[in-house]
């Protein structure tokens, strides 16, 4: 059903933007705020829509060592203000296959077969697909696992290139071919990667046996990753998302590389949570355990807003002058730190998201994440 068939744009549906000719209205209770030239969503009434002054450069590293206040009172799983189906940030606008009619795929044939297709579609898999190798997807595909047990293993991994307007949902992901990553994005446009899981074999061996969890690379931009984790976290890798390839790359980046991620669980990954060069990027309600090298890492003047997040145990929670020549810039607010976590940012950001959002408390955020994110969570 087109949002058009509804008397009122229902919370977090599309009311506006270039070419579109649907509804306007929202619901009550809810606005409609611009996101883009493409697109304008209806939020709440009182989302928050971040504005923090920029600061003079200041250089810190800092040491805490406090008590979590993440609420382990028994009783009904938590929810929190941001809804599980919503699409927030700067992926919204991206539609996939839209309405076209579903097909199920059992087999990595039938699925690159289904993802090359030139005309948008909707794709099932069904089931945990072995071997299949890099495929690569082409433009107006919404790919869904079905189940809690769906997804590419053992070899296997998605490459969006050259192309965008891609959705990947509910998918399991473990063990790339090597050299290679689980899920790469490069020089993709509009890109949703929401509740899925991504696993590899653990820090053993050379660290470059594997490549990345999740890369964003080559200029892709306009990309959001959501309400993902792995078997319990984005678990057990040296590498985890890396923004932005190269130090030599600014020709193509700058820019570029506009990327949200909310309401993610990342759990001893040795660095790269996202480390970023150039781009421009917001960290929000992702909960961070066991990290021993370092978490969020801005690079190369990249800008980020890094907020009510939870660190425990996180070797450099936010650090803006590892590994690059030039620095990063970080904003850091709101965030509750725990165990032995550290950070280190010696260029204060300025970023201010031009969409609205809501952010959800960090008190009850680890069990709000653990309850929500990962496959098996949305209706399919």
């Amino acid at each position: 059903m087109s949002l058009a068939a509804f008397a009122a744009v229902p919370l977090y549906g599309q009311c506006g933007g270039n070419g579109f000719t649907g509804e306007t209205t929202c619901v009550a209770g809810a606005t409609c705020s611009f996101q883009n030239e493409w697109y304008s969503q209806c939020v709440p009434g009182g989302a928050v829509t971040s504005s923090v002054p920029v600061t003079s450069i200041s250089s810190s590293s800092t040491t805490r060592s406090t008590t979590p206040t993440v609420s382990t009172s028994a009783g009904p799983a938590p929810t929190g203000t941001v809804p599980l189906n919503g699409l927030i940030g700067y992926g919204a606008g991206t539609t996939g296959g839209g309405n076209a009619t579903p097909q199920t795929v059992t087999s990595c044939s039938a699925l690159a077969a289904a993802v090359a297709l030139e005309v948008p579609a909707v794709i099932y898999i069904s089931g945990s697909l072995s071997g299949c190798d890099i495929i690569d997807i082409e433009a107006d595909k919404t790919i869904i696992g079905v189940g809690a047990n769906s997804g590419l293993t053992n070899g296997s991994g998605f490459r969006i290139r050259r192309t965008g307007n891609v959705i990947i949902r509910n998918l399991k992901f473990h063990v790339s071919p090597e050299k290679k990553d689980l899920l790469s994005l490069d020089n993709a446009t509009r890109v949703w990667v929401d509740h899925c899981e991504f696993s590899s074999i653990g820090m053993v061996g050379d660290k470059d046996t594997y490549d990345g969890l999740l890369d964003i690379s080559h200029a892709s931009d306009f990309v959001t990753v959501s309400w993902c984790k792995a078997r319990i976290s984005f678990s057990d890798h040296w590498k985890g998302s890396l923004i932005g390839h190269s130090d030599n790359n600014a020709s193509e980046d700058t820019g570029k590389l506009h990327v949200t991620y909310h309401h993610n669980s990342w759990v001893n990954v040795n660095s790269r949570l996202p480390s970023v060069r150039f781009g421009t990027v917001h960290v929000f309600n992702s909960v961070y355990n066991d990290i021993p090298t370092s978490a969020i890492n801005s690079r190369m003047g990249a800008q980020l807003l890094v907020e009510n997040n939870v660190f425990n145990n996180v070797n450099l929670a936010v650090v803006t002058d590892l590994d690059s020549d030039l620095e990063g810039y970080a904003i850091e607010r709101g965030n509750v730190f725990s165990g032995t976590t550290t950070t280190r940012i010696t260029q204060v950001g300025s970023l201010n998201p031009p969409y609205s959002y809501s952010l959800d408390s960090t008190a009850n955020l680890a069990s709000i994440v653990a309850n929500g994110a990962g496959v098996g969570k949305i209706s399919v």
